[in-house]
């Protein structure tokens, strides 16, 4: 049966069942009224879009309205089967059938007070979350006053003083921080979780040792908080967060220098990380990787080699941990640093690009340090291999924080003495970090010696004052260079300090004859050895052509050298071929 609904053009419904769905929709639609009255104003500071919708005027005035008209005009078994028949029916019809359900209401007082007073807390604290920013003084005020607003201590009051206790941190107000710390303590036990509060109360040490970076009266009240962490999870057998509580107090000492307490504390991890038999325990294989890293960086800054290497060697044994990037970039480090003192280059620069490579995926700024150290072994090792031809490294060539090591590098590549003096006097920065500055000697003084063996090649006897000057260096440490390579045999000669004359033995330069004659000779064999095999063919060849000079064809013979009439360090030479 079709027709026209009255209460709205062209819409209608089923009259056997649309009065049981009908009520039920009724019923739902009664229950979001009730829902988004009560809790209007927490949507309000959630979710401010849907707020500046659903103002509450217009709830009232627009929505309630065309809520009662929807399902009027488009009855309930209309709207959940859409594709129904239309009919026609009254309001009274529709008010009729539906008196033979009775729906009766429950309503829970208790539980409805209750849900109140905890949105009004939750409104509390989302607004003084809002306005920590712009408002930190007030919004430490809302923050502080959560907890006086339940009855039994409760996760809202946990993450009210939480965020207060940053902003105060933050503020430098320290010392009300360590208070609240201390009253946030005691929520742990039974007001949140083991898990959340255990990862809230990390998340807040480390916010704390960022936040104290650089800040000499912040870090003074770091061990206050470190402290009242252990003292409390001591006493809970939390022994996670007692451990990496413990590896924080061991770095904060570290960096303070404090030696002593630092080895107390390493001491008692240790034991904390051992099997009863004193053997390693796999199952705290990644705390025991972070106390090799505290262990060797202090090793490696008291230069403790024979220490550093016993536990450098214990560390890379460890297979048991998934370690974070970071914690391997420290060790790595610390080993090519090891090895840069043994004079191990290859070694060196091997633990500096596996360094480098943790530190990146880490994302760690210590990443670009390390790259330096990685060009300042390839410099060491007089290696012409471009450090940046690796997939790692290519991002950062031209990065500008390195612009003046890679200059470095390739000067020193390219034997210019010249252009690697003029990049170490414009950055003088490079020479603030202390590995650097104590490497770096040894890379220039490379670099002059090169120079110098390249200058005096073609003479026997020269002022070193003239050797000063061409590559703008004192004379006495060119006379410095020239002892050296003196004593260590690369060049025969004596050295007049008086007068500042450096002159060249004959029998070096005998030396230097005698190698060329066996090149010579050597070259001699070879050019025999090839004309032989032809020998009958010119031979031929010198019969049939006529007016041709005889000896042009006949193999070489011995080579004898001469020297000219040159004063070169290596001589002029000249080679004649006879038969």
């Amino acid at each position: 049966m079709w027709g026209s609904s009255k209460a709205g053009p062209g819409v209608g419904y089923n009259e056997e069942g649309a009065t049981k769905y009908g009520v039920q929709l009724c019923l739902l639609l009664s229950q979001i009224h009730l829902h988004l009255t009560t809790s209007l104003d927490l949507r309000y500071h959630c979710y401010p879009d849907l707020a500046a919708f659903l103002d509450y005027n217009y709830f009232h005035d627009c929505l309630v309205p065309s809520l009662r008209y929807i399902y009027s005009v488009y009855p309930a078994h209309a709207l959940l089967y859409p594709g129904s028949p239309p009919a026609t029916m009254s309001d009274d019809d529709f008010m009729q059938d539906s008196d033979d359900e009775e729906y009766d209401f429950e309503y829970e007082e208790d539980e409805e007070e209750a849900d109140a007073g905890e949105v009004t807390i939750e409104n509390k604290y989302y607004n003084a979350k809002q306005t920590k920013l712009s408002e930190p003084e007030e919004a430490i005020g809302e923050f502080l006053g959560i907890p006086e607003l339940e009855e039994e201590k409760g996760e809202w009051g946990f993450k009210g003083l939480k965020q207060a206790i940053k902003l105060e941190f933050r503020l430098g107000r320290y010392e009300d921080a360590v208070t609240h710390y201390k009253e946030l303590l005691t929520y742990v036990k039974s007001a949140v979780t083991r898990n959340y509060s255990e990862k809230s109360i990390n998340n807040m040490l480390d916010f704390f040792e960022k936040t104290s970076a650089g800040n000499k009266d912040a870090a003074l009240f770091m061990e206050s908080f470190y402290d009242l962490t252990l003292t409390c999870f001591q006493s809970t057998n939390n022994e996670r967060l007692w451990l990496k509580t413990n590896i924080k107090q061991a770095k904060l000492l570290l960096d303070r220098r404090n030696y002593v307490d630092v080895m107390k504390k390493l001491r008692d991890l240790h034991t904390k990380c051992q099997r009863p038999d004193g053997s390693d325990d796999p199952s705290k294989g990644t705390y025991l990787l972070e106390i090799y890293a505290l262990e060797i960086q202090m090793y490696a800054e008291r230069k403790n080699n024979k220490q550093l290497k016993q536990l450098y060697q214990r560390a890379l044994t460890v297979r048991s941990a998934v370690p974070h990037p970071k914690i391997m970039g420290i060790i790595r480090e610390c080993g090519g640093k090891m090895h840069m003192s043994e004079e191990n280059w290859s070694e060196a620069q091997s633990d500096f690009f596996e360094s480098f490579r943790n530190y990146d995926e880490a994302g760690s700024l210590q990443r670009i340090q390390v790259l330096k150290y990685l060009l300042l072994t390839t410099m060491l090792m007089r290696s012409h291999i471009n450090p940046f031809d690796s997939q790692e490294t290519k991002p950062y060539r031209n990065d500008p924080r390195i612009t003046a090591m890679t200059d470095l590098v390739e000067a020193y590549q390219q034997d210019d003495i010249h252009r690697y003096e003029s990049v170490l006097s414009k950055n003088p920065d490079l020479l603030q970090d202390a590995f650097i500055a104590e490497n770096i000697d040894e890379v220039t003084r490379n670099m002059r010696t090169k120079a110098i063996l390249k200058i005096i090649a073609p003479y026997t006897s020269m002022f070193t004052k003239w050797i000063a000057e061409q590559i703008r260096i004192s004379d006495a440490e060119v006379q410095d260079i020239l002892g050296y390579l003196i004593l260590d045999g690369r060049i025969k000669g004596t050295i007049d300090q008086h007068v500042g004359v450096l002159e060249l033995d004959a029998d070096d330069e005998a030396g230097q004859t005698t190698e060329w004659a066996a090149m010579a000779e050597a070259v001699t064999a070879l050019s025999e050895s090839i004309f032989q095999s032809t020998e009958t063919t010119l031979q031929a060849s010198q019969t049939d052509t006529s007016g041709a000079d005889s000896n042009f064809f006949t193999p070489p013979g011995k080579v004898r050298i001469q020297r000219g009439e040159g004063r070169g360090h290596l001589g002029q030479y000249r080679a004649k071929i006879g038969a």
